[in-house]
Order: C-alpha cells, then sequence, then structure tokens
C-alpha cells in the first residue's frame, strides 16, 4: 500500500515548479497527486499547459503528463487533494503572502519557495543543516492562524547558501565582519540563453533586491525565537554586490570575513570538514552526505565542474587563505535551483515530514 503523503505543487508550470517535478518523481515520501498554476493554464494537462516551456533536461514524468492543471485561486479544491503543498508562484509578493495564508488555514501546510513570508516573524525560514530548531514556531504561528495543522515554511534566498552554510561552521569563532560579492546564473532569473541572449559574453552588475535580502537573511537564520516570534541576530556585519553573470546554474560567492576569535586555517577546515545537521542525522533522502566539501586547488570550485557535487544538495568550498585586510577569504559555490530553490524545499519538507509537522490528512 502506497503510505506517501499526497503533494500539491503550486505554481507547477514555472522553472522553479519543473524541478520540483523532477525532484519529487519516485520520491520515497512524497507523491505529486495535484498541480496548480495560473487561470490560462487550468483546465488543461500538464503536458498541454507546460506546452514548449519544459526546462528541464529530463523529460516531463510520464505519471504527470496528464494530470489536469487546477487554478491555484481555488485554494479548496487543491487542498483536498494534497497532504501539503510546495508554493513557487510568480505573482506580487501582497498576493503570495494571502495565496499562501489561505492553504494554511486550510489546513494544508505551504512549503514555500517564495520570498512573501521570509519576514512574517512566526514563519520559520530554513536551511535545514543550520537552523531546524526554527521549526518550533510553528505552534505560535498555527495558534494566531487559528489551525491545526496549517502551517507556512519558507526556504532563504538562493544566494546565501553559497556562503552561509560556511560561516555557519564558524560560528563559535564569533565571525564580526562579511564581505560577500555573488556571481549568479541566469537560471537564478527563471531564465535560459535561448530565452535572455543578452546575457551571452555578458555581466550584469545588478539584481534587483538581492542585495538585501543577501545581507539581512543570514542574520535571520542566525535568529533565535523569543516571545513567539523570531528574531535576527545582531552579527556578523555583512555587505554585499550581487552580479549576474553568463552560466546556466551555480551561485558563486567570493567572500572576505573577520573574526573576534581568529581561528587558525586548520581550525576552519576542521571545522567545515565536520559540520552536519538534522538532515545528515536522519539521513534524509535528499541530504548530502558531506555537507560541505574543501578543495584543496588553486582553481576550485568552478561552477559548471562542481555545482552538482552531491546531486546538487552540497556546498563546495576553495581558495581559503589569509587577508591583508580581513583575517580570511574563501570561495564558496551552491547550485541555485537545486540547494538553493526546488532541492531545499523539498528537504525542509523531509525534516518537517521526519519531525512530525507533515503527516496525512
Amino acid at each position: 500500500m502506497n503510505n506517501k503523503l499526497r503533494v500539491g505543487i503550486v505554481g507547477g508550470t514555472g522553472m522553479v515548479g519543473q524541478r520540483f517535478i523532477t525532484l519529487l518523481d519516485n520520491h520515497p515520501f512524497f507523491e505529486v497527486t495535484v498541480i496548480a498554476a495560473s487561470k490560462s493554464s487550468a483546465g488543461k494537462t500538464y503536458e498541454e499547459a507546460v506546452n514548449n516551456r519544459w526546462k528541464m533536461s529530463t523529460p516531463i514524468p510520464e505519471a504527470i503528463k496528464s494530470l489536469i492543471v487546477k487554478d491555484a485561486a481555488h485554494v479548496e479544491e487543491v487542498a483536498a487533494e494534497a497532504d501539503f503543498v510546495f508554493c513557487a508562484v510568480d505573482m506580487k509578493k501582497e498576493e503570495i503572502k494571502a495565496l499562501e495564508e489561505a492553504y494554511a488555514k486550510a489546513e494544508t501546510p505551504v512549503v514555500s519557495n517564495n520570498s512573501a513570508h521570509r519576514w512574517t516573524p512566526d514563519v520559520p525560514m530554513v536551511i535545514p543543516e543550520i537552523n531546524d530548531g526554527h521549526l518550533a514556531i510553528i505552534a505560535s504561528q498555527r495558534k494566531r492562524l487559528g489551525t491545526t495543522r496549517g502551517f507556512i515554511a519558507v526556504k532563504p534566498n538562493c544566494s546565501i547558501q553559497s556562503y552561509v552554510p560556511m560561516l555557519s561552521a564558524l560560528m563559535e569563532f564569533e565571525p564580526t565582519t562579511v564581505v560577500a560579492s555573488t556571481y549568479q546564473a541566469i537560471s537564478g532569473a527563471g531564465k535560459t540563453f535561448k530565452e535572455w541572449p543578452e546575457m551571452i559574453d555578458n555581466v550584469i552588475p545588478y539584481i534587483g533586491g538581492e542585495e538585501e535580502k543577501s545581507e539581512q537573511e543570514p542574520l535571520r537564520i542566525w535568529g533565535t525565537i523569543e516571545n513567539d516570534e523570531i528574531v535576527k541576530a545582531q552579527a556578523p556585519v555583512i555587505t554585499t554586490q550581487c552580479i549576474r553573470v553568463p552560466v546556466t546554474d551555480g551561485h558563486l560567492a567570493t567572500v572576505f570575513v573577520s573574526f573576534k576569535k581568529k581561528p587558525s586555517k586548520e581550525q576552519i577546515l576542521e571545522a567545515w570538514k565536520n559540520y552536519q545537521g538534522k538532515p545528515q542525522t536522519l539521513n534524509l533522502p535528499s541530504a548530502p552526505k558531506q555537507f560541505i566539501t574543501y578543495f584543496e586547488e588553486d582553481n576550485r570550485p568552478q561552477t559548471n565542474m562542481d555545482r552538482d557535487l552531491e546531486n546538487g544538495m552540497g556546498i563546495s568550498v576553495g581558495r581559503l587563505r589569509e587577508d591583508s585586510l580581513y583575517d580570511y577569504k574563501f570561495v564558496g559555490l551552491s547550485h541555485n535551483t537545486l540547494r538553493g530553490a526546488a532541492g531545499g524545499a523539498v528537504l525542509i519538507a523531509e525534516l518537517l515530514k521526519e519531525e512530525g509537522y507533515l503527516t496525512h490528512k
């Protein structure tokens, strides 16, 4: 008997929605039973709705092709067919907030890829290896929403995965100042080179809203639960620049950091090697065996070579060395549509399931 949780994908026709579909094909915990999208896609089969817009390297799973797409705004209809939903819609922030809350109030938990609820005080924004303890705030959120099983959990911005894990492993040394520049793939904008020929042989030194997210979201991840809300950490001070570069997938970061208690290089490498979290302890299906991998070679990590490390869920780092202005500098890399988007959300859902937050209706 199939005991998998029934999953809905709200926003299932876009690039991140497509990635959810490929990741959930034959998943041991979850089975996609309903897909919802905009009104224009509703009533069509999934294959018809996507038409020539399928952007994944593998074909649409056979079991998904004939699913009839529902209107994401018809919350009760979608919720009736799912134990929980992933959300990856392209709408205005206030509209996303209202839609996700409507699903939660329909007693259907939401694991969101969107940014709309990242700063809602009682919504956990989670990198599972780093701040799984923030899931405890769900009890407060349910109280506010008046739900027994419905809630919202979100994943953070894709680019911060390329440096926050390394800094999290070094918190005992109390980082004080961080300078990070991220070099971000075009898939972060939901694009391919075919759709965005202007990016070929080009660099754009601006991504709207990205620098504020990159400077502030890590502080929320490192924050604490106080009086039914998550209060962000006060340190380290982070400043960033975010740049769009002509690669398909993979966000790379160059990072400078100073510490209150400066560690040795050996201590840093040891901390990175040994750092793991609840996903590794629980051996979750999407969890990388080695969360952070350090490359000794001077020319690694490289986006094209290393973004798919551990099925795109591992974080890679290299070029650790002392700096003349800061204590150390290094280069980090993460896969933005796997670890940074749909894969990260699936890992959150796996953790929520194992921790008892996601159950059958």
